[in-house]
C-alpha cells in the first residue's frame, strides 16, 4: 500500500495536495548559484571550525552560546563569509531564544528565503544571498513594525560597529576587508 493511499486511509478525508519546496530536505545548494562564491578549502582556512559548520553545512549554534547574542553595540551586522551587510544594531532585540534576533533587514535583497523541511518542521530558512551562507531563520512571531523575527547563528555573522573602521566577527577578532569578504582570525 503506497504512503498516500495509508494516509488517505488515516484520515479518512480527501487527499491532501502536498506543496513542493524550493529545495529537498537536506539538500545543499552548490556556489553556482549565487553571485560571489569562494572556494571550499578557502573557507575551511579562513573560517572557524563553528563558523564554517554553521554557514555552509546549514548547521546551528548551541542557544545562549554566540558571541554576538548579547551584544549592545551600535552598528551593522553582516555575513562572516562575504561581508554583505545584512542587519543594523538599531532593530536588534532581545527575543529570549538565545540568538541574535532582528526584526528588519537593512536591504529586501540582502537576504534570500526558502522553505526548510528538515528536522521534520517546516520553517523558512534565511541565507544571505550574496554568497549563499545559512545565517538563520525567520519566523513571524516578531515585534512591531513587522511582525517578523530573523533568528540568525552569531557564527554565521561579522559586526562593524558603528564608531570603529574595522569589522569583528563572532569571535571578536578584528579586520576584515569588505572588498574581498576575508575576516582574519
Amino acid at each position: 500500500m503506497s504512503g498516500f493511499n495509508l494516509l488517505h486511509l488515516i484520515t479518512k478525508s480527501q487527499p491532501v495536495a502536498l506543496r513542493s519546496c524550493s529545495l529537498p530536505s537536506g539538500a545543499r545548494r552548490t556556489k553556482k548559484t549565487w553571485p560571489v562564491s569562494f572556494p571550499q578549502e578557502e573557507l575551511k582556512k579562513r573560517l572557524t571550525p563553528a563558523q564554517y559548520h554553521v554557514t555552509q553545512e546549514r548547521g546551528t549554534e548551541s542557544a545562549f552560546t554566540g558571541g554576538l547574542t548579547l551584544n549592545k553595540d551600535e552598528g551593522t551586522y553582516t555575513c562572516v563569509v562575504c561581508s554583505t551587510p545584512l542587519f543594523s544594531s538599531d532593530t536588534k532585540f532581545d527575543s529570549g531564544s538565545g540568538w541574535p534576533s532582528f526584526f528588519d533587514l537593512m536591504k529586501e535583497e540582502s537576504i534570500t528565503v526558502t522553505d526548510d523541511f528538515s528536522y521534520g518542521m517546516h520553517r523558512v530558512e534565511a541565507t544571505c544571498s550574496q554568497c549563499g551562507a545559512h545565517l538563520g531563520h525567520l519566523f513571524e512571531d516578531g515585534p512591531r513594525p513587522t511582525g517578523k523575527r530573523y533568528c540568525i547563528n552569531s557564527a554565521s555573522l561579522g559586526f562593524q560597529a558603528k564608531d570603529a573602521t574595522s569589522s569583528t566577527s563572532e569571535g571578536g577578532a578584528a579586520g576584515s576587508s569588505a572588498s574581498d569578504g576575508k575576516t582574519e582570525l
